[in-house]
Protein backbone atom coordinates (compact mmCIF):
# COMPACT_ATOMS: atom_id res chain seq x y z
CA UNK A 1 0.00 0.00 0.00
CA UNK A 2 1.16 3.61 -1.03
CA UNK A 3 2.69 5.93 1.81
CA UNK A 4 4.27 9.14 2.56
CA UNK A 5 3.30 12.75 2.89
CA UNK A 6 2.82 13.06 -0.61
CA UNK A 7 0.43 10.01 -1.04
CA UNK A 8 -3.64 11.52 -1.65
CA UNK A 9 -5.98 9.04 -0.33
CA UNK A 10 -8.64 8.01 -3.19
CA UNK A 11 -12.16 9.16 -3.17
CA UNK A 12 -14.46 7.08 -1.04
CA UNK A 13 -16.45 5.61 -4.20
CA UNK A 14 -13.09 5.20 -5.85
CA UNK A 15 -11.48 2.59 -3.26
CA UNK A 16 -14.79 0.73 -2.81
CA UNK A 17 -14.44 0.23 -6.95
CA UNK A 18 -17.43 2.30 -7.88
CA UNK A 19 -16.56 5.65 -9.54
CA UNK A 20 -14.01 6.31 -11.69
CA UNK A 21 -13.66 10.00 -11.68
CA UNK A 22 -11.45 10.33 -14.45
CA UNK A 23 -13.39 8.94 -16.86
CA UNK A 24 -16.99 10.67 -15.22
CA UNK A 25 -15.04 13.67 -15.69
CA UNK A 26 -14.44 13.75 -19.38
CA UNK A 27 -18.00 12.16 -19.53
CA UNK A 28 -19.53 15.37 -17.62
CA UNK A 29 -17.63 18.09 -19.53
CA UNK A 30 -19.09 16.78 -22.70
CA UNK A 31 -22.07 18.61 -21.58
CA UNK A 32 -24.45 15.81 -22.90
CA UNK A 33 -26.60 13.66 -20.46
CA UNK A 34 -25.03 10.32 -19.83
CA UNK A 35 -26.43 7.10 -20.85
CA UNK A 36 -25.69 5.19 -17.50
CA UNK A 37 -25.16 1.27 -17.92
CA UNK A 38 -25.05 -0.98 -15.12
CA UNK A 39 -25.69 -4.55 -15.10
CA UNK A 40 -25.91 -7.01 -12.09
CA UNK A 41 -25.83 -10.76 -12.23
CA UNK A 42 -29.84 -10.56 -12.29
CA UNK A 43 -30.69 -7.23 -14.06
CA UNK A 44 -30.00 -4.67 -15.99
CA UNK A 45 -30.34 -1.13 -15.51
CA UNK A 46 -30.13 1.82 -18.24
CA UNK A 47 -30.74 5.76 -17.00
CA UNK A 48 -30.57 8.80 -18.91
CA UNK A 49 -28.49 11.37 -16.65
CA UNK A 50 -27.28 14.46 -16.21
CA UNK A 51 -24.56 16.08 -13.83
CA UNK A 52 -25.80 19.11 -10.67
CA UNK A 53 -23.58 19.93 -8.28
CA UNK A 54 -25.74 18.52 -5.78
CA UNK A 55 -25.42 15.02 -6.95
CA UNK A 56 -26.89 13.05 -10.25
CA UNK A 57 -30.35 13.66 -11.85
CA UNK A 58 -31.94 10.71 -13.72
CA UNK A 59 -34.01 12.10 -16.49
CA UNK A 60 -35.42 8.80 -17.76
CA UNK A 61 -34.59 5.49 -17.01
CA UNK A 62 -35.36 1.40 -17.67
CA UNK A 63 -35.20 -1.45 -15.34
CA UNK A 64 -34.66 -5.07 -17.16
CA UNK A 65 -37.52 -6.47 -14.64
CA UNK A 66 -40.03 -4.07 -16.74
CA UNK A 67 -39.85 -6.00 -19.65
CA UNK A 68 -41.85 -9.62 -17.93
CA UNK A 69 -44.00 -7.18 -15.67
CA UNK A 70 -45.14 -4.39 -18.46
CA UNK A 71 -44.44 -6.17 -21.43
CA UNK A 72 -44.80 -10.14 -21.20
CA UNK A 73 -40.86 -10.87 -21.52
CA UNK A 74 -40.56 -14.68 -20.08
CA UNK A 75 -36.48 -14.57 -21.24
CA UNK A 76 -33.62 -14.14 -18.92
CA UNK A 77 -33.37 -10.40 -17.56
CA UNK A 78 -29.95 -10.12 -17.73
CA UNK A 79 -28.84 -11.43 -21.16
CA UNK A 80 -28.12 -9.61 -24.26
CA UNK A 81 -31.72 -9.66 -25.79
CA UNK A 82 -32.95 -8.08 -22.77
CA UNK A 83 -29.57 -5.26 -22.27
CA UNK A 84 -31.15 -4.34 -26.13
CA UNK A 85 -34.66 -4.03 -25.14
CA UNK A 86 -33.99 -2.02 -21.53
CA UNK A 87 -32.36 0.38 -23.95
CA UNK A 88 -34.78 0.44 -26.33
CA UNK A 89 -37.01 1.32 -23.42
CA UNK A 90 -34.73 3.86 -21.92
CA UNK A 91 -33.92 5.30 -25.46
CA UNK A 92 -37.81 5.75 -25.94
CA UNK A 93 -38.75 7.20 -22.21
CA UNK A 94 -35.76 9.60 -22.89
CA UNK A 95 -36.60 10.64 -26.43
CA UNK A 96 -39.99 11.58 -24.54
CA UNK A 97 -38.34 13.52 -22.00
CA UNK A 98 -36.66 15.69 -24.45
CA UNK A 99 -33.52 13.97 -24.70
CA UNK A 100 -32.03 13.51 -28.21
CA UNK A 101 -28.42 13.25 -27.43
CA UNK A 102 -26.22 11.10 -25.02
CA UNK A 103 -23.04 9.83 -24.06
CA UNK A 104 -22.42 5.92 -23.08
CA UNK A 105 -21.48 5.68 -19.25
CA UNK A 106 -20.10 2.03 -18.67
CA UNK A 107 -18.72 3.15 -15.36
CA UNK A 108 -15.78 0.35 -14.06
CA UNK A 109 -17.59 -2.30 -16.84
CA UNK A 110 -14.89 -3.70 -18.78
CA UNK A 111 -15.41 -2.30 -22.63
CA UNK A 112 -15.33 -5.60 -24.36
CA UNK A 113 -16.40 -5.97 -28.05
CA UNK A 114 -20.40 -7.15 -28.11
CA UNK A 115 -20.74 -6.93 -24.20
CA UNK A 116 -24.42 -6.34 -23.01
CA UNK A 117 -23.55 -2.52 -22.30
CA UNK A 118 -22.83 -2.47 -25.70
CA UNK A 119 -26.42 -3.95 -26.56
CA UNK A 120 -28.15 -1.53 -24.48
CA UNK A 121 -26.88 1.56 -26.09
CA UNK A 122 -27.49 -0.47 -29.33
CA UNK A 123 -31.47 -0.08 -28.18
CA UNK A 124 -31.12 3.32 -27.12
CA UNK A 125 -29.69 4.72 -30.28
CA UNK A 126 -32.40 2.25 -32.92
CA UNK A 127 -34.72 4.01 -30.58
CA UNK A 128 -33.51 7.41 -31.70
CA UNK A 129 -30.95 8.55 -29.20
CA UNK A 130 -27.83 9.67 -30.98
CA UNK A 131 -25.01 8.28 -29.06
CA UNK A 132 -21.27 8.35 -30.29
CA UNK A 133 -19.74 4.56 -30.71
CA UNK A 134 -18.10 2.75 -33.32
CA UNK A 135 -20.04 -0.14 -35.06
CA UNK A 136 -17.37 -2.54 -34.00
CA UNK A 137 -18.30 -2.96 -30.33
CA UNK A 138 -21.87 -3.86 -31.32
CA UNK A 139 -22.97 -7.21 -30.48
CA UNK A 140 -24.34 -8.78 -33.61
CA UNK A 141 -27.93 -8.99 -34.61
CA UNK A 142 -28.03 -12.86 -34.21
CA UNK A 143 -27.06 -12.29 -30.44
CA UNK A 144 -29.46 -9.17 -29.68
CA UNK A 145 -32.19 -11.61 -31.38
CA UNK A 146 -31.19 -14.37 -29.17
CA UNK A 147 -30.82 -16.36 -32.34
CA UNK A 148 -27.29 -18.02 -30.77
CA UNK A 149 -29.55 -19.51 -27.86
CA UNK A 150 -32.27 -20.59 -29.94
CA UNK A 151 -29.98 -22.40 -32.42
CA UNK A 152 -27.84 -24.10 -29.30
CA UNK A 153 -31.24 -24.91 -27.67
CA UNK A 154 -32.85 -26.95 -30.63
CA UNK A 155 -29.60 -28.36 -31.19
CA UNK A 156 -29.21 -29.79 -27.41
CA UNK A 157 -33.26 -30.74 -27.43
CA UNK A 158 -32.14 -33.55 -30.36
CA UNK A 159 -29.06 -34.12 -28.62
CA UNK A 160 -29.94 -34.90 -24.98
CA UNK A 161 -33.39 -34.18 -23.75
CA UNK A 162 -32.46 -34.22 -20.00
CA UNK A 163 -29.55 -31.65 -20.29
CA UNK A 164 -32.29 -29.34 -22.52
CA UNK A 165 -34.78 -29.62 -19.91
CA UNK A 166 -32.07 -28.75 -16.82
CA UNK A 167 -30.36 -26.15 -18.72
CA UNK A 168 -33.49 -24.40 -19.81
CA UNK A 169 -35.98 -24.79 -17.21
CA UNK A 170 -36.63 -21.72 -15.80
CA UNK A 171 -37.12 -20.78 -18.97
CA UNK A 172 -39.90 -23.67 -19.18
CA UNK A 173 -41.28 -22.76 -16.33
CA UNK A 174 -42.27 -19.24 -17.49
CA UNK A 175 -43.92 -21.13 -20.47
CA UNK A 176 -41.67 -20.60 -23.13
CA UNK A 177 -39.30 -22.60 -25.70
CA UNK A 178 -35.92 -21.58 -25.97
CA UNK A 179 -36.37 -22.30 -29.59
CA UNK A 180 -38.81 -19.43 -29.82
CA UNK A 181 -36.75 -16.77 -28.21
CA UNK A 182 -36.09 -14.64 -31.35
CA UNK A 183 -40.17 -14.63 -32.09
CA UNK A 184 -41.06 -14.33 -28.54
CA UNK A 185 -38.43 -10.92 -28.80
CA UNK A 186 -40.23 -9.72 -31.63
CA UNK A 187 -43.14 -9.67 -29.90
CA UNK A 188 -42.20 -8.08 -26.87
CA UNK A 189 -40.37 -5.42 -28.97
CA UNK A 190 -43.60 -4.52 -30.74
CA UNK A 191 -45.32 -4.03 -27.42
CA UNK A 192 -42.47 -1.43 -26.50
CA UNK A 193 -42.75 -0.08 -30.09
CA UNK A 194 -47.01 0.22 -29.35
CA UNK A 195 -46.57 1.31 -25.96
CA UNK A 196 -44.74 4.59 -27.03
CA UNK A 197 -45.99 4.51 -30.80
CA UNK A 198 -46.30 8.48 -30.18
CA UNK A 199 -42.21 8.56 -29.59
CA UNK A 200 -41.19 5.50 -31.76
CA UNK A 201 -43.04 7.53 -34.36
CA UNK A 202 -41.27 10.74 -34.25
CA UNK A 203 -37.76 9.07 -33.95
CA UNK A 204 -38.49 6.72 -37.05
CA UNK A 205 -39.69 10.30 -38.75
CA UNK A 206 -36.27 11.66 -38.24
CA UNK A 207 -34.53 8.41 -39.40
CA UNK A 208 -36.54 8.49 -42.69
CA UNK A 209 -36.02 12.58 -43.29
CA UNK A 210 -32.34 12.43 -42.93
CA UNK A 211 -31.69 9.03 -45.20
CA UNK A 212 -33.78 11.06 -47.76
CA UNK A 213 -31.63 14.14 -47.05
Amino acid sequence: MARGPRYRVPWRRRREGKTNYYKRFKLVKSGKPRLVVRKTNEYILAQFAVARVEGDITIAAAHSRELSKLFGWKGDPNNTCAAYLTGYLAGLRALEKGVKEAVLDIGLHKPTRGARVFAVMKGAVDAGVKIPHSEEILPGEDRIKCEHVAEWARKLKEESPEVYERQFSRYLKRGLAPEDLPSHFEEVLSRIREAYSHVAGEAEGEVEVKAGG
